[in-house]
């Protein structure tokens, strides 16, 4: 007899969103725990050191001076560390979104208690982010079709439909010499069907000429037993490549590879600060007043932004904002916000900003290429 399902499969996806965003607040939460809030003054003695009580927070351990022991308090904390877990939150984001070179350079020179720690709103916007936009209609990407048996898929599909009109255009130009020959060849040749079958004859043999170029352009695939391209082995190996044991697994596991891939890129978004920190450092080598520190709370401040940012786009299509509108302003405002950023963080001129951000943008080709191959060598990872 089956098990009955206990939850519908349409629910998990909301589970799991939810479960990202409690994640989210609570891991912000951390870095910051206490930052922003408001607590009552302590009594007695600290119950973590013993120290005598004179404000809200012991002074030699940092502990809290009121204690909770209720159940409700669990859920209290529940809910502060995902919807509260900043109570300056608001004076940081419309900084982030209108001021974000203002914002980064006032963090930097020491104003800590005003803002949000970059870190910290990373972290929850990055979570917020894949909680929210996976489970938005258009977001699914097909799902693992990509790696399924028998779909050859890119260059390869569209070569072999080059090579069958190709074929076709073959045939159609003997059909038609044939037929041109034929009439000729009557008693009383129709002078107005030749020229027409000469006419359509040219056109196939152009038309021939071109699918050959495109087809001459596009690799041909070496198919395996299922249909997707076979690595070769490195010649002298017995077991096969690296990367044809990689490729191998990846075909024997498609859902699992994707999954690898999602799950990896939230939980190794962090890895795009370090990556993005030589190239930063590129755009100011002679600059003794700004050093790696600096270029790690631009690069984050600028990583939220764009996280928030997917947010609100994804948001917008999904309740019917027309797509031309949607691209326009993906296309527009990451540019425009890193020009911001760039002149208000580093005190640059506009033309200083402006040429920097034209290799800024460059880089973050190359830190997203990077990122994307450390997402692909984790989802084909045993």
């Amino acid at each position: 007899m089956a098990r009955r399902k206990l939850v519908a499969p349409g629910l998990m996806g909301e589970f799991d969103a939810a479960a990202d965003v409690v994640t989210g607040g609570l891991m912000s939460r951390a870095v910051e725990p206490t930052a922003g809030e408001h607590h009552g003054v302590g009594h007695g003695a600290c119950a973590n050191c013993g120290t005598a009580l004179i404000g809200s927070h012991c002074h030699a351990c940092g502990q809290a001076a009121h204690v909770h022991r209720t159940l409700g308090a669990i859920g209290h904390d529940l809910l502060h560390g995902v919807f509260h877990f900043e109570g300056k939150i608001w004076h940081t984001l419309p900084m982030l979104a209108t001021k974000p070179g203002e914002l980064t350079r006032r963090y930097i020179a020491g104003e800590r208690a005003k803002f949000v720690s970059p870190i910290a709103l990373f972290l929850f916007s990055v979570f917020l982010m894949f909680a929210i936009v996976a489970n938005l209609p258009g977001w699914h990407f097909g799902g693992d079709e990509w790696l399924k048996p028998g779909l050859t898929g890119g260059m390869a599909q569209a070569r072999e439909k080059l090579v069958e009109q190709r074929r076709a255009a073959d045939k159609a130009v003997v059909t038609l010499s044939n037929e041109i020959k034929a009439e000729r060849a009557d008693a009383e040749p129709d002078a107005a069907k030749i020229a027409k079958l000469q006419k359509r004859l040219a056109e196939t043999i152009d038309s021939r000429a071109g699918l050959k170029q495109a087809e001459a352009i596009l690799p041909a695939a070496t198919p395996g037993d299922d249909g997707l391209p076979t690595v070769k082995a490195a010649p002298g190996s017995p077991g096969g490549s690296w990367v044809e044991q990689k490729w191998q697994h990846v075909k024997e596991n498609p859902k699992l590879t994707l999954y690898k891939i999602k799950t990896s890129a939230y939980k190794f978004s962090w890895a795009l600060i370090p990556l993005s920190l030589p190239f930063l450092w590129l755009l100011f080598p002679f600059r003794r007043d700004v050093g790696l520190y600096d270029h790690a709370i631009f690069a984050t401040y600028s990583l939220t932004f764009m996280s928030l940012l997917v947010i609100v786009l994804a948001v917008l299509g999904a309740v019917g904002v027309p797509s031309w509108l949607i691209v326009l302003a993906a296309i527009g405002i990451p540019p425009f916000h890193m020009y911001r950023q760039l002149k208000g963080a580093y005190g640059l001129g506009r033309l200083g900003a402006l040429w920097r951000l034209a290799w800024l943008l460059f880089f973050v080709t190359i830190v997203t290429t990077l990122f994307t191959l450390l997402l692909l060598y984790l989802g084909a990872a045993d």
